[in-house]
């Protein structure tokens, strides 16, 4: 009868921790070591009830979350390998890993813990496998060095990682990354995008919300972008397919290629080259050295200090202001709409050898100068009665002005 009472007693107490929050366990979790080649496994397997948070911080690992229609509770799997060819050594070290699962609150933990010191062990390696409810509001996954993957949830999703990949996909909110220096890769995502990583390459399949992508000096990619995008990295190159809003992309020293843009444009790179579609807003295009294309724009600034600049005006139904083009050494061609309406000035300052060209008579061209002496180059004229200025300028290198077809 003694026995009887202490055992419900017992059971009586761990309930209430477990309702107040400070029953660690996981009720149903079981442990598992067995032999893995010339290593030792252990699996840790478990379940909690279905609430609307999760977070899961570990010390070492990867984390993997994958979201499900019919999932109900949170069942998680963690797979830790230790290299070590003693049973002995590898039960020793299972020991100081601890791992830990509980719900609080509206919020259900999974904490992986190194307690054997400030270094780990070099031969080890694990992994977090959760399953969760597809309605999951908040998802939060850090690790301080492993990759992080999660798909399948219609809420929030945080990833923190010291140097790991990070994988998104099928995310119903907006998304937030952030990683010491691993690449990062979003599949399909509604919300906003955050994006970090101090080197690694950023891919964006589509994106519903608007995206903010920074690298310290990895490639960044964006296929499909919804609501505008703003793109930094410290030397790689940048490309966009399609993306609706207003874009700025810079890069130190990368290449920049754009495709159909729609809204205005800010380009900066170092020195590599710009090349842009189309875009429904004003472009202003800046590189160091590069050659600068732009097709189909209402209007332009665009500068180089050393390359060849190709832009095509048209007439895309929004804001046009005025264009400057310009470059310190380099051919300057023109494309202009028959329905584009403008202001022409150009100059070229050292024209031995080179020229002005025109197929617009409205647009005259006088040059001044003797035949073997310095000679320079000015064109003025209107099309279309006028409008915003068009400016073009070269120290060195012809201007052509042409019809666009």
């Amino acid at each position: 009868m003694k026995r009887a009472l202490q055992t419900v007693g017992l059971a009586v107490g761990l309930a209430l921790l477990a309702s107040a929050g400070f029953l660690s366990k996981s009720w149903a979790q079981e442990t598992h070591i067995a032999r893995e080649g010339s290593a030792w496994g252990e699996e840790v397997n478990g379940t909690l009830a279905g609430v609307k948070i999760l977070r899961v911080k570990v010390d070492m690992g990867a984390v993997v979350v994958r979201g499900g229609q019919q999932q109900q509770g949170i069942n998680y799997v963690a797979h830790i390998r230790f290299g070590n060819p003693s049973e002995q050594d590898a039960r020793r070290q299972f020991d100081q890993y601890k791992i830990t699962a509980y719900v609080k609150g509206d919020t259900a933990w999974i904490v992986g813990d190194w307690q054997g010191g400030r270094r780990q062990p070099r031969h080890c390696s694990s992994e977090f496998s959760v399953m969760v409810p597809r309605e999951m509001t908040l998802v939060k996954l850090e690790t301080d060095g492993g990759n992080v993957d999660a798909s399948g949830v219609s809420g929030h999703v945080e990833a923190e990682s010291g140097g790991g990949s990070i994988h998104f996909d099928d995310i119903g909110a907006g998304v937030n990354a952030e990683t010491g220096g691993g690449s990062i890769e979003v599949g399909t995502v509604s919300g906003e995008l955050g994006l970090h990583t101090g080197g690694g390459s950023i891919e964006v399949h589509h994106a519903n919300g608007k995206v903010l992508a920074e690298t310290g000096g990895g490639s960044v990619e964006i296929q499909s972008g919804a609501q505008g995008a703003i793109i930094e990295t410290g030397g790689g190159s940048i490309s966009v397919r399609h993306c609706n809003g207003k874009l700025k992309a810079s890069t130190g020293g990368g290449g920049i290629d754009l495709g159909d843009i729609g809204g205005p444009v800010e380009i900066d790179t170092g020195g590599g080259t710009i090349k842009l579609t189309s875009a429904k807003g004003h472009v202003h295009a800046e590189t160091g050295g590069g050659g600068i294309e732009l097709y189909g724009v209402p209007s332009a600034q665009a500068e180089t200090s050393a390359g060849g600049i190709v832009v095509k005006l048209v007439n895309t139904g929004g804001e046009r202001r005025d264009s400057d083009l310009e470059t310190g050494a380099g051919d300057i061609t023109v494309y202009l709409a028959s329905d584009v309406a403008v202001n022409v000035w150009a100059s070229v300052d050292l024209a031995n050898g080179h020229k002005i060209t025109s197929e617009f008579p409205d647009i005259h061209v006088r040059s001044e100068g003797e035949s073997y002496g310095p000679k320079s180059y000015t064109a003025e004229g209107k099309l279309n009665g006028g409008g915003p200025t068009l400016k073009v300028h070269t120290s060195t290198g012809d201007i052509c002005f042409k019809h666009a077809h």
